[in-house]
């Protein structure tokens, strides 16, 4: 329960620096699934302990993105952008393909209670970890479904904490979503 409560407290300063569009959300996306490991282990939600491995090395490429990222002014971070609908439709079939796939695995190979809703989230994640190193605005919609759902599963899982989180960030992701337009806005 220590851990968990340490990873919740990381994931609310990652969160306000996820609002704020803040190239440092990318430290804390470091520590956060490295704690959450241990977390998700012990709780039997292979498929996020699994993610939790993908996300540290999406932050390492969500931090080099957003600092190096920006081809069209060499001192500036990336720009927050909407998503190329070619772009959306490939992140769509990655979505399906790994949904489908860690079902299959969850259901064949592990003691896994809760195997859709845990390829689900972990799915919908992949995409959505990709789309914020992208810094397309509409990966906000993503974790709204993402974290809708954890909060049903982690309360299945008696991870209150984290549930809780999940619930702060259902909300955020809402107040991001229109923080990050008013930004695009600013652009001009």
């Amino acid at each position: 329960m220590a851990l968990e409560i340490i990873g919740t407290i990381v994931g609310l300063i990652y969160l306000w620096l996820e609002y704020r569009a803040s190239i440092y959300l990318w430290a804390a996306s470091i520590v956060m699934p490295a704690i959450y490991l241990f977390v998700y282990y012990d709780a039997g939600l292979y498929a996020d302990f699994g993610i939790n491995i993908y996300y540290l090395f999406a932050a390492i490429y969500g931090w080099a993105v957003w600092k190096y990222g920006n081809t069209t002014h060499e001192q500036q971070e990336l720009p927050i952008t909407h998503i190329p609908l070619r772009n959306g439709l490939k992140a769509l079939a990655v979505f399906v393909v790994a949904f489908i796939a860690i079902a299959w695995i969850l259901i064949n190979h592990t003691d896994s209670d809760v195997p859709w809703c845990d390829a689900f989230t972990t799915a919908l994640s992949i995409i959505g970890m990709w789309m914020l190193a992208r810094k397309y605005l509409e990966q906000w919609w993503t974790w709204m479904a993402v974290d809708v759902v954890c909060v049903g599963l982690y309360i299945y899982k008696e991870l209150y904490f984290t549930a809780a989180l999940y619930a702060l960030y259902a909300v955020v992701a809402v107040f991001g979503w229109i923080n990050w337009k008013k930004i695009i806005k600013s652009y001009g």
